[in-house]
């Protein structure tokens, strides 16, 4: 079988890539697990290099100035030409959805899809891509209404997905969750690599981690960090922009807010494992201001390393974040952008000035993805899905 996905390592920049990642090491290390290949875009991947053995396959040569869907599209053509011989294809995101497709079309194969996001969902993409997103919308829609079968990581997302594309059969719409890496994330206490970033590790600090986009609502928080106790620490670890407005947007924001406190810190990158963990780990509350999301890993990630939680209570992240227990929810009205700000202000400063609450929420969290998020479960219940779909086609 093959699996078709737009990021994989070392060019890994979003919960899809990251979930793609580790769901196929855990396919891989199953008794019984799948014959599978990995085709990625991107140029080859090597012997010894993060996230190998896979395929790249790079833009075709001819559209190489075409739009960034018409690039995608090109991808695809030669990931389909390449899967001639898999029964089954298992395809992540709108960008490797379209050669699951064509597999199917051309060579019978089965095809499943994981929802991720949805495309309608998203309309900001309007904005930044232009018909591309008119295209990307075209692809997505297409293949899920000719899969075989949709994964929802979340219950929130299969009923997002039955919503805006009603003609899907609900039976061929199954919830498989996202996972986490509990070894790989987990408390690691280093004040030293905390500092080492520009961050007072004795100081308590909120903490973003996210791509620059409209999705995850960091212009949000920059609203609520106004309303914060003055003592308080703001971490942001955010970058890959979406657009080269939005990244100017963000850091006038944050130079504004650098000059009226202190202890506002930005990264701008995407930090390795080695670096984020500590700082996750020593970080007092872990901020998910999203406008959407279907369930948000970074909610386990931080969960996994024993952090608490303060998240908006769209998508799945009531799925995840136990209101109370691990951390605190956040309602959000579009309609009320300044309430939302609020909201998240009281709900970080109530943690903030309670640290040993916060602390028992981060314990508690860790427990709750040791009980039901470890990737060899996802695996499994993944591999079932294969199982069934070949089982109705045979």
């Amino acid at each position: 079988m093959g699996v078709i996905t737009r990021e994989w390592p070392p060019d890994v920049y979003g919960g899809a890539g990251v979930h793609v990642e580790h769901l196929v090491a855990a396919l891989r290390s199953l008794p019984d697990g799948p014959d599978l290949d990995v085709h990625c875009f991107g140029g080859p991947r090597l012997p010894g290099q993060a996230g190998y053995p896979a395929t790249g396959h790079g833009v075709p040569p001819g559209l190489q100035s075409a739009n960034g869907a018409l690039q995608a599209l090109g991808v695809d053509v030669e990931i389909a030409a390449a899967l001639g011989d898999a029964d089954l294809v298992h395809s992540h995101t709108w960008y490797a959805n379209h050669a699951g497709q064509l597999a199917a079309l051309v060579h019978g194969s089965a095809h499943v899809v994981t929802a991720h996001s949805l495309e309608p969902r998203r309309p900001w993409k309007a904005d930044q891509l232009g018909g591309g997103y008119r295209l990307s919308s075209w692809v997505e829609r297409t293949a899920y209404l000719a899969a075989d079968a949709v994964i929802a990581v979340s219950r929130g997302m299969r009923a997002d997905v039955l919503e805006v594309y009603p003609e899907l059969d609900p039976a061929k719409v199954v919830v498989v969750g996202n996972g986490v890496d509990a070894q790989a994330y987990r408390p690691v206490h280093a004040p030293d690599v905390v500092r080492s970033l520009g961050v007072d590790p004795d100081r308590p600090y909120s903490l973003f981690v996210g791509r620059i986009t409209r999705q995850k609502g960091l212009m949000h928080l920059l609203a609520a960090a106004e309303q914060l106790p003055p003592e308080a620490g703001l971490v942001l670890c955010a970058g890959a922009a979406d657009t080269p407005a939005e990244r100017a947007q963000v850091a006038e924001a944050v130079a504004e807010l650098q000059t009226r406190r202190s202890g506002v810190v930005w990264i701008e990158s995407m930090l390795p494992r080695e670096q984020l963990v500590p700082l996750i780990t020593g970080a007092t509350v872990f901020v998910v201001p999203s406008v959407y999301e279907p369930l948000g890993i970074v909610n386990l990630e931080a969960a996994a390393c024993g952090t608490a939680v303060v998240a908006s209570d769209v998508g799945g992240i009531p799925e995840v974040v136990d209101d109370g227990r691990t951390g605190l929810l956040v309602h959000y009205d579009p309609a009320d952008p300044g309430g939302f700000a609020a909201g998240l202000a009281a709900r970080m400063a109530e943690l903030l000035a309670d640290p040993a609450r916060a602390q028992a929420m981060g314990a508690a969290g860790r427990e709750r993805v040791l009980a039901e998020f470890g990737w060899p479960a996802i695996a499994r219940q993944t591999l079932q899905v294969y199982d069934t779909v070949l089982a109705v086609r045979s």
